[in-house]
């Protein structure tokens, strides 16, 4: 197979425009299969769900095939993917969004919660075999996670990596699906609704959170300063007359600076909200807890006083209250399973 820059250089593609992008579909590859195949999937998984009279939320749905699934097949069959190897700028668009847009919508949508409560006895019991593994405890771990969001994009860039990734479709795909992997490694402890181990305090994620803006700005000021072509002379080789390798190089460092610190910001404020409302489940938790002792305690007043015994003195001791704040370790897996 010819690679990608001659194929381009002997039928130039016209300029990029919006409208390019609505025109210029393609449905083939292995990862267009794979998304059909992991929406139908889910999809079976919530009318299994429904038929068995369970519900399962709507928005989780449409969070994880419309926002996840559908934004991956947006930025890879459209109009993006057509010119994703002849636009440096395009390509970084398709990389925010494999990146970082679509592991966080997948991660919201708790693909394994639902997996784990629809799987039979066996697959689920492997499933949660893996996710429990010392391998996924490594991987899920926010600082190794972290590690590797943060590196991957580097050593793609400065190396000779990316040049082989424009020039052989194969590989090109490869690279399309450990963006997937990659973001979704870091997202989904953060973000994500399904039970993993190792997982954070809100703090811990909300601090991980913030020290991953830095990150896409320095990356993005490198790439709009940098003097020589990502690449080489891959860009200029294709010699389209509508397009400035160096000119978009700028535009496509611009977009990662922009984008990432968008999305960054943006779920560092989805990150308060859950952290919000899993602070209000726990007080509520804990006042239930309270009642219930309460209760407790007035019952056994009532009893002794039948029995013409005296009650427990007002301000004795109340519910331990470390028993109402401690983790709940397996107990939140099994309760997650089945959320």
């Amino acid at each position: 197979m010819p690679p990608i820059a001659s194929t381009l250089a002997n039928t130039e593609l016209p300029p990029f425009t919006a409208a390019a992008v609505f025109t210029r579909w393609t449905v083939d590859g292995w990862l267009a299969a794979g998304l059909l195949l992991a929406a139908g999937l889910y999809l079976y998984g919530v009318h299994r769900l429904k038929a068995r009279g369970d519900a399962w939320p709507v928005t989780r749905t449409a969070l994880f095939v419309g926002g996840g699934l559908g934004s991956i097949a947006f930025v890879t069959l459209s109009g993006i993917g057509a010119y994703d190897t002849t636009l440096l700028s395009v390509h970084m668009v398709q990389h925010m969004v494999l990146g970082m847009v679509a592991p966080i919508f997948l991660a919201l949508g708790a693909p394994v919660t639902l997996a784990l409560r629809t799987l039979p006895k066996k697959p689920r019991a492997a499933l949660l075999g893996a996710i429990h593994s010392r391998v996924a405890r490594v991987l899920a771990f926010p600082l190794v996670a972290y590690a590797i969001f943060v590196a991957n994009p580097f050593v793609l860039y400065f190396s000779h990596l990316y040049r082989a990734t424009l020039e052989h479709p194969w590989l090109h795909e490869v690279m399309h699906a450990h963006f997937i992997a990659t973001g979704c490694l870091f997202f989904w402890p953060l973000l994500g609704l399904d039970p993993l181990p190792g997982r954070w305090p809100h703090p811990g994620r909300a601090l991980l959170m913030v020290l991953s803006v830095p990150f896409h700005t320095v990356l993005g000021l490198t790439i709009m300063q940098q003097q020589l072509l990502l690449a080489g002379d891959y860009y200029p080789s294709l010699h389209l007359s509508w397009a400035d390798p160096h000119a978009d190089q700028v535009t496509a460092g611009g977009v990662l600076w922009a984008g990432g610190e968008l999305v960054s910001v943006t779920m560092l404020a989805v990150l308060v909200v859950q952290w919000v409302r899993h602070s209000e489940r726990e007080a509520r938790r804990i006042d239930r807890a309270l009642d219930r002792e309460e209760a407790l305690a007035a019952a056994a007043a009532a009893r002794a006083a039948e029995k013409g015994e005296t009650a427990p003195e007002e301000g004795g001791p109340g519910p331990d209250m470390t028993t109402l704040t401690q983790p709940q370790g397996a107990e939140y897996d099994q309760r997650a399973a089945t959320s």
